[in-house]
């Protein structure tokens, strides 16, 4: 499909030609089992979302939980530590998980012990803190610690242990590895048994490679040394990302350590994981401290402690989350009844990853440019040498790389979830993107943190996306996702028509209407730079209401009426004008992510228009919600009433209510929030105004409001501003006011609709255009997307700083009188330095611009 013309990549990679063209065998669903009716019947919460993160934290069944609840509602567990009958129960139980997990692993207490963790960081860290490492001495060069370079942070962390007691730590190539031979060491020096840990992962949680567990009885026996030296070798099998879609039979593949998190497996529970220990190996193991329940005896008085006899109890540290390790035995109950085992598991999910893995190596621009640089060891031929797990990023039609949060965020409008970054993996990160270390230092300089959203770097990505199948996974999932792939990129690059699809909507084609090629479909719904734009295309945010801000009063029911002023034409403007540069609207959207509301003549406060972004509504564990997860917002419309001091809510279906401008002070009980990763002070609006969400939405929800004394700072510096002195926000995401050019969007308008097929009527009418942006100031202008070239703006004596050619903040506001803007007031601009000047009309304020 690479050249040709007439292939141009975009439609999917049929499923039975991908099917038939394999050379082994695949295996999609689970037998007699029916995936789909597994879907509907234990995860009807994927109903509508695509769910590729598996590698991050796979799903729970329904029944799991189910049964979990049943269980702690039928029988009392008491502290394992006690002696009465609850507490006998929690340890028998305990127990039986214990032997119920060494069973999924094909082994025994005869062979392992099963010591409880946190999870499997916590697990790596008890092995580098009980590890019998020697320091260096006069009678030997000390133990080594080698881990691949391939490995999680959690794994590489690890050298700081042994750095504190001058252990040599080496990260070593995977290459290396595979090209190790035997060195003669054994043969030189049979009896020294100076203890080194060698330390991978059985899958590569960046890019889903498998490593071979041969290397285990290799490196042990000492036919594969990573390095030569000297010693003993042990192995540590990082198994986290690899268990949760793969068996592993430590009957045949005996590494001495296997940490492992279990909702890597089931999704439930979360924080428990354990440390699986050879028991050949358990002796050698050192503790120091020693908590509740690990101690057989031990003196208060003086330096005298003896342990418990086994190694699970002498580990453990205080009492274990019991009841989560409870939970492990409905997940292992519901993996077996689902799916009948962790190989089915492997089987599906790789023939998962390869047909997309397929597809997207398919996926070309009519100049034969791929879509996606893959980064993979592997060519996905088996489940062997990979997992299903696909690292790329997205390219343009030039080979350029578009930045993973770009990629992420247009995911978000179609309700997929991908993960994007680094994955906590540098090694590998480095390795397939080419990232030096120097240059990882340049990043950190420029500002960029692990798990930002800061994906380019003078054009060289920071990371990439990974997608990642679980064992609910479908054939609709990974069509889903390719569809988006190709109405992103392929439908965006040769004009092909748009049509419409609800995001999520990933429809459900049985395996029979998923033989043929199936169209890409695209959502017309465009995020907002400034704040969540609706997942549903069907739902847009009407602006119904123009007021002016002088002399509004209305009664109560005249509140929800529309008052029509063409601002358009009061401004002497038409859609794509090219007249002087003057403000045609106002908008401002009092309650975060709800409708806007739009003025002639609005107050400019210290946080931007007087009450934008003031409220915002939240969920029952106060969580802020925003289109993505609750589209009705859109359809919340709110009216500002300054002289009653009131704000009108009203919404179709549901009384008009009012809610006060301003808190009061001798009730109101300030709590904390958090928006765009900032803690803010609110308060709560009361109970009758969540009663009133809470019945529209269909489930608990408040209104929250800033406080009005609480300060947020804007995290870039207007550049005129004093050290230590920052714009002050709102509840909005990056800044004080966001300003859009009528051209740049008649420019945007035209692209889109000529890319219609039928040509008959607008694809996108003007206004509703430009409320997708939900921008406060919309401006009329000589030419399309000239903002990207003003430094600053002057409305009257106002004074507002451009970033990112949208977003404007003041650079300076006298509070002494009031200060308004209004439709019609003229806009002039400052260019950018060695920008081409443009003469600018010459021109007073305007009358409306008080100051």
């Amino acid at each position: 499909m690479a050249g040709g013309a007439a292939p141009r990549g975009a439609e999917l990679l049929a499923f039975a030609r991908f099917r038939d063209s394999s050379p082994q065998p695949l295996a999609y669903g689970y037998g007699p089992r029916s995936l789909r009716d597994m879907r509907e019947r234990e995860f009807g919460r994927l109903a509508g979302t695509v769910y590729l993160d598996h590698a991050g934290a796979t799903l729970f069944p329904q029944s799991q939980l189910t049964s979990f609840t049943n269980d702690l509602m039928e029988n009392v567990y008491g502290n394992p530590h006690s002696q009465n009958i609850s507490s006998k129960l929690t340890h028998d139980t305990v127990e039986h998980v214990r032997y119920r997990i060494l069973e999924h692993f094909h082994t025994s207490t005869e062979d392992y012990s099963v010591i409880f963790t946190a999870g499997s960081t916590a697990a790596l860290k008890l092995v580098a803190e009980a590890f019998p490492w020697v320091s260096p001495g006069p009678e030997s060069n000390g133990s080594r610690f080698c881990y691949l370079i391939d490995s999680h942070t959690s794994v590489v962390g690890m050298r700081k242990v042994t750095t504190a007691m001058n252990v040599t730590s080496i990260p070593v190539r995977p290459e290396d590895v595979r090209a190790a031979e035997t060195r003669g060491t054994a043969a030189s020096d049979p009896d020294c048994q100076l203890p080194h840990l060698f330390c991978y992962p059985a899958q590569s949680n960046f890019s889903g490679t498998r490593y071979p567990l041969s290397w285990i009885g290799e490196v042990k026996a000492g036919r594969m040394c990573p390095m030569s030296v000297p010693g003993k070798w042990f192995v540590l099998l990082d198994a986290a990302s690899y268990v949760s879609t793969s068996p592993l039979d430590l009957s045949v593949h005996q590494a001495d350590f296997v940490p492992l998190s279990f909702y890597k497996i089931f999704g439930f529970p979360t924080g428990l994981g354990a440390l699986l220990v050879n028991n050949r190996v358990a002796p050698l193991l050192r503790k120091t401290y020693f908590g509740g329940g690990t101690a057989a005896a031990y003196l208060a008085g003086e330096d005298f402690y003896i342990p418990r006899q086994s190694v699970a109890e002498r580990f453990e540290d205080g009492t274990i989350s019991f009841l989560d390790v409870i939970a492990l035995k409905h997940g292992f109950d519901a993996l077996e009844r689902l799916t009948g085992g962790m190989e089915n598991i492997k089987q599906h999910t790789f023939t998962l990853a390869q047909y997309t893995y397929t597809a997207l190596c398919a996926l070309r621009y009519p100049n034969g440019a791929p879509v996606v640089r893959i980064y993979s060891d592997s060519e996905f031929s088996s489940p062997e040498v990979q997992g299903p797990v696909i690292n790329f990023n997205v390219l343009d039609h030039s080979g350029n790389i578009i930045g993973y949060s770009q990629v992420d965020k247009m995911a978000s409008l179609y309700n997929i979830h991908v993960r994007t970054g680094c994955f906590c993996n540098t090694g590998a990160c480095q390795k397939h993107l080419g990232i030096s270390d120097e240059m990882v230092r340049k990043h950190l300089e420029a500002g960029h943190v692990c798990g930002d959203d800061v994906d380019l770097i003078d054009g060289h990505p920071t990371g990439s996306v990974r997608i990642s199948f679980g064992y609910m996974s479908t054939l609709e999932d990974a069509q889903a996702f390719l569809r988006f792939i190709i109405a992103m990129q392929l439908h965006q690059c040769d004009g092909q028509p748009l049509p419409p699809t609800t995001p999520g909507e990933v429809g459900a084609p049985s395996e029979s209407e998923a033989q043929d090629a199936v169209p890409a479909t695209v959502d017309r719904c465009s995020s907002s730079p400034w704040e969540d734009a609706p997942t549903d295309s069907g739902v847009s945010n009407d602006l119904p209401t123009t007021v002016a801000a002088v002399g509004l009063h209305p009664p109560l029911p005249m509140a929800t009426r529309t008052q029509q002023i063409p601002s358009e034409k009061a401004a002497g403007v038409l859609d794509g004008g090219l007249g002087p540069r003057v403000i045609t609207n106002l908008y401002l959207y009092p309650i975060k992510s709800c409708a806007a509301f739009e003025v002639t003549k609005w107050p400019i406060g210290s946080q931007g228009l007087l009450y934008d972004r003031s409220w915002m509504v939240v969920n029952h564990n106060g969580v802020c919600l925003s289109q993505k997860q609750e589209p009705r917002l859109c359809l919340i419309q709110p009216f500002i009433d300054l002289p009653q001091k009131i704000m009108v809510i009203k919404a179709k279906g549901m009384e008009p209510i009012a809610v006060p401008l301003e808190e009061n002070g001798e009730r109101t009980q300030i709590c904390q929030s958090k928006v765009c990763a900032d803690r803010v002070n609110t308060y709560n609006c009361g109970e009758k105004i969540s009663s009133w969400l809470s019945r529209f939405f269909g489930h608990p929800c408040q209104l929250l409001k800033q406080s009005s004394n609480f300060q947020r700072s804007a995290k870039k510096r207007v550049k005129d501003q004093s050290a230590g002195s920052t714009a002050t926000l709102s509840l909005v995401n990056e800044a004080q006011y966001l300003l859009i050019n009528r051209p740049s969007v008649l420019e945007l308008q035209q692209q889109l609709n000529a890319s219609d097929a039928n040509g008959k009527e607008e694809l996108f009418p003007m206004k509703e255009l430009i409320s997708r942006f939900r921008a406060n100031i919309i401006t009329s202008g000589t030419s399309a997307f000239e903002e990207e070239t003003w430094d600053e703006i002057s409305v009257g004596s106002l004074r507002f700083q451009v970033n990112f050619g949208v977003y404007l903040t003041h650079t300076s506001l006298d509070f002494s009188s009031p200060a308004f803007l209004s439709v019609g007031s003229q806009v002039l601009p400052v260019l950018k330095e060695n920008t081409e000047h443009h003469e600018l009309p010459a021109s007073t304020e305007h009358q409306d611009v008080i100051s």
